[in-house]
């Protein structure tokens, strides 16, 4: 491959201890988007390494940046010369590497180092090593430092100072010079014996900056790869997981597997993924609470079961599910049905919780009063204990006229305790509830048992389902980390009441008076408050609350504050005068002033948008300019006419195949439309 590409292509060499790995993935990552101007190869060992002289038991990944194109004055040789990365292999680091690998070997300067203005984008993290020329030996030093320029390559940027230049101003006792990226405008000068002693310079801070690195690493490695949850991974990665407690799927058992249990909940998960391997943990957590309960627990490593997490049948029988896109996924499988998927969060408690509440039937056929008591009054499995779930009853004359619950009923399993009465049992409850046939009734975990909200049977199981979420829904909920995903889905403003931690019995009785306040504006308002959530977040019981309003106002202000924000047409954030009692009628009026206009934004929520930290990191504008026209980031409405080019150009090419046709297909220009 080298003879190939010499001349034409530089090669990045690549090694990793073994795939699946996150040096693998950086590897991976790096190959798609430079793959059109580097040829790439990744070894995992074998007489490549050994060649390069490094020892195969080395757990640590190397690449190396093999110069074999042509450029401008230098001569390639047979074998290409070739430069190793130093730093760790990640996919940012391997990126500069490859930015650094394109800047001049040699810059020719006039200027005195003090005035040479300190690297630019993109290598501005890159020191700098200046060297002085005479004219006398202008060929000579030129020489020496296209030399010592690849002795450094990778390490520093080399520029030749010409002393010739009246600008220059350093004395002729130096012969060298450096400048460190943390100290832009210092510039140290030497006087050098040996090309050796420049090399040294950077090779001994490097090995100090190693040093400090391994220092931290065990606080702070993988932190700059993605966040906690990677760093989490990382700390405890020399804990070897206990996967006996669950069933491992493949593509060769996965129909015998769930056809064997009536409850199959499977993790589709992948090892190189930090959130896949921290939510691993507590699957296994909940899979050795659930040891006797007939739950078959189980997984699927879809780095090596591809086709499965693809949903690509391998045999006459279909996979129960569509292709798995988003890692890590949790589906719960029964024998004859379509999947159901957990969409919670990724925890212990709560999937166990969910599991818990998808044993029962949904919905639970009711027969006797006996059974609607406990249904009503009993939690379905002693585990939950002290979890107060919430339970809707649907009441129909026959089970014919059941058809539109009973889909709902599906939907809400996990989430909702579903029943269904017929016949004369329906008719007693309806009669106590004062409803009539057909009907249901919504007891929501947060009022009693004996005041229901009665619904009209819909038209449809979604408007049903519709209905019965929004009786679920308390008047002022309390948001937590678990719950507040769930109340930005309803896409209205947070009207949000932040109250602190009670000290003694009188603080507790001022949140108590505060939080009915809010219930009066709700009440007080009616209609006109439908396009507000109002809500609070007790600081004490959810103290991530106050990082939230932190962020909201700029600064933490003083307790209570009450203010209105993720308003669907604007990102202001309004703050209620801290100077003024809470009060009903006041917040009222407070929301009109917002509505007309008239009242001042106190701050601005942040968009919705994750751009590059920086221009340097914009993988995709650098994949647009190596191939402007495979890569180009595209508006949805040009992403839905390439869509119809390219159905229309299949639909040319399966003409042209089976009927011989000679009209031949537009070709498509952007094979990289996915994007």
């Amino acid at each position: 491959m080298e003879k190939a590409a010499r001349g034409k292509k530089d090669i990045v060499l690549g090694y990793v201890r073994s795939l699946g790995t996150q040096e693998h993935r950086s590897m991976m990552e790096t190959a798609y988007v430079y793959g059109s101007k580097y040829q790439f190869i990744l070894i995992t060992g074998g007489p490549v390494l050994k060649h390069l002289g490094v020892n195969e038991l080395s757990h640590s990944s190397r690449v190396w940046f093999l110069h074999c194109r042509v450029h401008s004055g230098f001569v390639i040789p047979m074998t290409c010369p070739l430069t190793l990365m130093r730093k760790p292999l990640s996919t940012l680091s391997l990126h500069s590497f490859l930015q650094l690998m394109e800047a001049p070997l040699v810059s020719e300067v006039y200027n005195d180092p003090s005035s040479v203005q300190p690297p630019q984008f993109p290598y501005q993290q890159t020191p700098q090593v200046f060297l002085f020329s005479r004219p006398t030996t202008a060929h000579l030093d030129l020489d020496t430092a296209t030399t010592l320029a690849w002795r450094l390559r990778g390490l520093a940027l080399l520029l030749l100072v010409h002393r010739q230049s009246p600008a220059v101003k350093t004395p002729d006792e130096y012969n060298a010079a450096y400048r460190l990226p943390e100290k832009s405008s210092e510039v140290k000068y030497l006087t050098l014996n040996d090309l050796d002693e420049v090399l040294e310079l950077f090779t001994n801070q490097e090995r100090e900056e190693e040093d400090e690195e391994e220092d931290e690493e065990e606080h702070s490695h993988f932190g700059h790869l993605d966040d906690e949850i990677a760093a989490s991974v990382y700390e405890n990665r020399g804990d070897l997981l206990d996967m006996d407690s669950i069933t491992q799927l493949t593509s060769d058992n996965f129909h015998t597997a769930v056809a064997q249990s009536s409850l199959t909940v499977a993790l589709f998960y992948l090892k190189w993924d930090a959130a896949s391997m921290a939510f691993l943990s507590s699957f296994l957590d909940v899979a050795e609470g659930l040891t006797d309960s007939g739950v078959q627990m189980s997984a699927v490593d879809c780095g090596e079961w591809t086709d499965l997490c693809a949903a690509q049948p391998g045999s006459s029988r279909p996979i129960p599910f569509r292709p798995i896109t988003a890692f890590p996924s949790v589906l719960l499988l029964r024998p004859q049905e379509s999947a159901q998927h957990y969409r919670g969060m990724l925890g212990t408690e709560a999937l166990h919780r969910f599991i818990m509440l998808s044993h029962p039937a949904s919905p639970v056929l009711l027969s006797t009063q006996e059974e609607v008591t406990s249904f009503l009054q009993e939690v379905p499995h002693p585990k939950l204990a002290g979890y107060t779930p919430d339970r809707v009853l649907g009441l129909f004359e026959t089970h014919r006229g059941a058809p539109l619950f009973t889909e709902a009923a599906k939907s809400l399993r996990g989430e909702v305790l579903t029943g269904l009465l017929t016949d004369g049992l329906a008719e007693k409850l309806a009669a106590e509830h004062s409803v009539d046939l057909p009907a249901v009734l919504v007891f929501p975990s947060w009022r009693t048992h004996a005041h229901p909200s009665a619904l009209p049977v819909s038209n449809s199981a979604e408007e049903l389902l519709s209905h019965i979420n929004t009786a679920l829904l308390h008047p002022l909920p309390e948001l937590t980390v678990e719950n507040l995903p769930s109340f930005l889905s309803l896409g209205k403003a947070l009207l949000l009441l932040f109250v602190g931690e009670e000290e003694d019995e009188f603080g507790r009785r001022q949140n108590q008076v505060l939080v009915e306040e809010m219930r009066g504006v709700v009440e007080l308002g009616g209609r006109r408050m439908e396009p507000y959530l109002a809500c609070w977040i007790h600081l004490g019981r959810t103290p991530a609350g106050m990082s939230v309003l932190g962020s909201y106002l700029g600064s933490m202000p003083p307790l209570p504050a009450l203010v209105l924000t993720h308003l669907p047409s604007r990102g202001e954030i309004y703050q209620y005068p801290p100077n003024m009692p809470i009060g009903a009628p006041s917040v009222l009026q407070w929301l009109q002033r917002i509505e007309d206009g008239t009242e001042s934004a106190a701050g601005l929520l942040g968009e919705d948008s994750w751009p590059p930290a920086v221009k340097f990191y914009d993988f995709l504008k650098i994949m647009d300019m190596q191939e402007p026209n495979s890569a180009q980031q595209q508006t949805p409405e040009e992403e839905e006419e390439v869509d119809e080019k390219e159905v229309n150009m299949e639909e040319d090419v399966l003409e042209e195949a089976t009927d011989s046709s000679s009209s031949s297909p537009t070709p498509n220009n952007n094979p990289h439309s996915e994007l």
